[in-house]
């Protein structure tokens, strides 16, 4: 059940051991990999590669065809998923289509309301819980979706490409929003995108994979994660040469924001 104002549960540990993922027969995913709880880890590799495979098999969206996915050594019922597209209820309301989902959760009637309100204040959206998705802009629906989300109390969020249909400024919000909600929860964060900028901004750590079939090539650690003004400092700018010389061509054309499904 949420608490009062969305509060979760601290984030869970993710473990990956020889994860195979296949789609139509075809190998799209091969990987090990540990996320400690409460960390925010960036998969980014060229289009088409495997990433958002890899998070469908983490939200049981997927069946693997070897290995395991653990949270805390249990299954991925503490996963939450947000997509690019909102997938909100176009006939419900921001609060309702909260609302929806604390009842999902079994949240009392008489506290959905307040709880859901709660939540939307904590994105930003104070005010615009009797507006339907359809007088929403594309950032606004963003947030309501990430409150849709956090009433379930998730663990692990899976975020595949989220930001990547907004617009620069509304980019760059939502990135700070995301930083922002975080901080509040410590909930472990699995995030796909094609962008570098977006990857050395939010991550603690950037998993770079290969093409298809996804394997880990590298992984880089970001010594002083989400540091305010760090994408104007010598570091980031050396971080990034680096990264777009691992990945090539297709990492160049991901730090132009070119928007693909993975």
């Amino acid at each position: 059940m949420a608490a009062q104002g969305g509060a979760m549960n601290a984030g869970a540990a993710v473990r990956m051991r020889g994860l195979r993922i296949a789609y139509d027969e075809i190998l799209t995913a091969e990987v090990d990999l540990d996320i400690a709880g409460g960390e925010i880890v960036v998969l980014l590799g060229p289009s088409g590669c495997g990433k958002s495979t890899i998070l469908r098999a983490m939200a049981g969206l997927l069946e693997p065809v070897g290995g395991t996915a653990e949270v805390d050594g249990g299954s991925g019922e503490q996963c939450a998923m947000v997509f690019q597209e909102d997938a909100l209820l176009p006939w419900r309301t921001a609060r309702k289509n909260v609302e929806f989902a604390l009842k999902l959760c079994g949240v009392r009637r008489g506290r959905r309301r307040a709880e859901a309100l709660a939540l939307l204040d904590q994105v930003g959206l104070d005010g615009f819980g009797d507006h339907l998705p359809g007088a929403l802009s594309g950032g606004m629906r963003q947030r309501v979706q990430l409150a849709r989300t956090l009433a379930t109390q998730p663990r692990v969020l899976l975020m595949d490409e989220p930001f990547g249909a907004l617009d620069a400024q509304t980019r760059a919000d939502m990135q700070r929003l995301l930083i922002s909600v975080w901080q509040r929860h410590r909930t472990t964060v699995l995030f796909v995108t094609h962008d570098v900028d977006e990857a050395l901004l939010l991550a603690d750590r950037i998993v770079l994979l290969t093409p298809r079939p996804a394997r880990i090539q590298r992984i880089v650690t970001i010594d002083n994660p989400r540091a305010p003004g760090a994408r104007f400092e010598p570091e980031f700018a050396r971080r990034r040469y680096e990264i777009l010389a691992a990945l090539g061509e297709d990492a160049e054309l991901g730090a132009a924001n070119t928007v693909e499904a993975s």
